[in-house]
């Protein structure tokens, strides 16, 4: 299961990974983002220990949302050592985010 980031666990989940990470900003009333949901949830079981894989929901967790500067959503990030290496907006195929992905690897 995709690991849930907040405002508060952040800092320790993501910024001190040693994995890359893939983080998905969604919201509940986000029809694109019930789309990329499963596959996020997917793409979590394949790359367990390889990455992490997280959610943002971003009406709970506005800061994190504005360090990034979400404007639209769903928008996934793809971070190594704490740097955004590669982004991704919108309602994508589970083939571009898992290249995406590998790339970090």
């Amino acid at each position: 299961m995709a690991t849930e980031i907040t405002d508060a666990n952040f800092e320790e989940i993501v910024m001190k990974s040693d994995k890359p990470v893939m983080i998905d900003f969604w919201a509940e009333w986000c029809g694109p983002c019930r789309m990329i949901g499963p596959v996020v949830e997917e793409m979590s079981k394949e790359f367990e220990g390889k990455a992490l894989i997280g959610k943002v929901n971003v009406d709970h967790n506005p800061g994190i949302s504005a360090k990034f500067g979400i404007r639209n959503i769903p928008t996934i990030l793809f971070l190594k050592n704490g740097e955004i290496v590669d982004k991704s907006v919108g309602a994508v195929p589970k083939t571009q985010l898992s290249e995406k992905l590998n790339k970090q690897l």
